[in-house]
């Protein structure tokens, strides 16, 4: 599935006041749920759970929390930069600040699988992580996003 069926604009957002990982997890299950109350809740309940089984932090300040549900028959996406980096536990000990959170449906398996590791490999290019960054609005991270390839590293 491409980025770009994934993630709309609406669900990309810069967050001023990050808080703590929980809350991080909560605004990430808002966007996510198109800001129904149930939804949310059902969402957020889910990256939780999944987080508390061990910190989906992947390490240069991402983080990819993912959890399923029965609430949408498609994955979605969300993305939120944060202003200021969160702890999410990481093994490499940095905290995040750039969140990628997926809600799935149940039946999603290796689409879970493909999701996860096609976002795993985007951002583990330092380049591509920049950008994102130092990108100046959300029409321009929705763009880097949902580009099939990471602007920078394709003509490094």
């Amino acid at each position: 599935m491409a980025l770009s069926q994934l993630l709309t604009a609406d669900r990309i957002v810069t967050l001023i006041e990050p808080g703590a990982s929980d809350t991080v997890l909560h605004a990430a299950a808002r966007l996510l749920s198109g800001d129904s109350p149930i939804t949310t809740t059902l969402i957020a309940d889910s990256l939780q759970s999944r987080e508390r089984m061990g910190s989906t932090a992947i390490g240069h300040g991402i983080a990819i929390p993912h959890g399923r549900s029965a609430a949408f028959d498609e994955a979605r996406g969300a993305f939120l930069r944060l202003s200021h980096p969160v702890d999410f536990g990481a093994s490499d000990g940095e905290p995040v600040d750039l969140v990628f959170a997926l809600a799935v449906p149940e039946h999603f398996t290796q689409q879970h699988l493909q999701l996860l590791a096609e976002l795993a490999e985007r951002f583990a290019d330092e380049d591509y992580r920049a950008a994102l960054r130092e990108a100046a609005d959300v029409n321009a991270l929705h763009q880097l996003l949902t580009s099939e390839r990471a602007p920078r590293s394709a003509t490094a």
